[in-house]
């Protein structure tokens, strides 16, 4: 039996990434991504639903998405989902569902308010 692990996300940073080093050198960036659906409900109102998403960059691509975005910017990721859970100080077992990104695409624009939406950095390969 076949299985298969892969996310498609567009959506805008919820804030900037947040970029460490593990013993071994190697990096690791975090951010949050808030991706926005449209639909309609059975009135015909339109409704906005916001789903937000923490995502996690390993290696050159963390320390390339640290570089180069910021909060607000327009991504596309690509990358498989991870689940972890543990328990806080009191005990409390908490879980979550997270992105670990394979590939990023820089999308729209790098300031606010430019409605060009060209960038000098849309083509840095990861």
């Amino acid at each position: 039996m076949a299985t298969l692990n892969k996310v498609f996300l567009i959506g805008n940073l919820t804030r900037d990434p947040e970029l460490k080093y593990i013993a071994n050198g190697t990096g690791i960036a975090k951010f949050g991504l808030a991706v926005n659906r449209t639909y309609n409900t059975s009135d015909g109102e339109k409704k906005e639903d916001t789903c937000f998403v923490d995502v996690t960059a390993w290696d050159k691509l963390a320390e390339v998405c640290a570089e180069h975005l910021s909060k607000g910017r327009l991504i596309l990721i690509e990358g498989r989902l991870q689940y972890q859970s543990w328990k806080d100080d009191d005990g409390t077992k908490r879980s979550k569902l997270e992105v670990v990104a394979q590939n990023v695409q820089f999308l729209g624009n790098k300031q606010e308010g430019d409605e060009t939406g060209e960038t000098d950095d849309s083509d840095v390969p990861f």
